[in-house]
């Protein structure tokens, strides 16, 4: 059985909504990131991402990982893209320029919109008093991300879906990255056509899944 190195309040939430999406049953391994514990290399600490057994399967200590069978896969872009390669339509590639532009969309999501993204998830709360310098940091990391923003809000305006006319897992890779921003309402106001794919995206019932789980873990 496939096992998910990984608590789903990290980016093993991108591989379990889709494991649940084309139905793969999965062993999960609740590794917690060591940063989040008073002393995570306690002998009684939970497994974390420092706990040597770990780190065997993970020397960069980073989640997720996937084991499946001999193979041991870290990253969790190429975790997806692996699976849904594996398991084929529709979620995976029907040929080799949807395997491109599925490479292509997760990429740009991972390198051109996941740093920033992240910033106003970590800095930014609505109704939270920020200083002068994370508000700084959050107006600056708003204004960078108008740009790759508004090539996915393009992209989404003549179609439904990022690749093939068809929900896959260039949907989930983006859509998740995106979330991250999502606390940010006077930058994402500005993409009405992403607005309503991402919304689309996370009302489908494998995400629903996914999200259930990731709020019943503790914070």
């Amino acid at each position: 059985m496939l096992k998910i190195h990984g608590v789903t309040r990290s980016r093993a939430s991108r591989i379990i909504w889709l494991c649940h999406e084309i139905g793969i049953g999965f062993e999960q391994i609740p590794v917690i990131q060591a940063y989040r514990l008073s002393d995570p290399d306690a002998a009684d600490a939970p497994l974390n991402t420092r706990s040597p057994q770990f780190m065997a399967l993970s020397p960069a200590s980073a989640i997720p990982v996937i084991e499946d069978g001999p193979l041991v896969l870290r990253e969790s872009m190429a975790c997806n893209l692996y699976l849904a390669r594996k398991y084929g339509q529709p979620y995976g590639p029907a040929d080799a320029p949807e395997d491109a532009l599925m490479m292509q969309w997760s990429f740009y999501a991972a390198t051109s919109i996941e740093p920033d993204a992240l910033t106003l998830l970590y800095v930014y709360g609505p109704g939270k008093a920020l200083s002068s310098g994370e508000k700084a940091s959050v107006e600056n990391a708003a204004e960078r991300l108008k740009r790759p923003l508004a090539v996915v809000d393009e992209h989404l305006s003549g179609q439904n879906y990022m690749v093939g006319g068809r929900f896959t897992v260039a949907d989930i890779n983006m859509a998740e990255v995106l979330r991250y921003a999502q606390c940010y309402d006077p930058l994402m106001e500005q993409f009405p056509a992403m607005n309503a794919w991402l919304t689309e995206c996370q009302i489908r019932p494998a995400f629903q899944k996914m999200w259930k789980t990731r709020l019943a873990e503790p914070e």
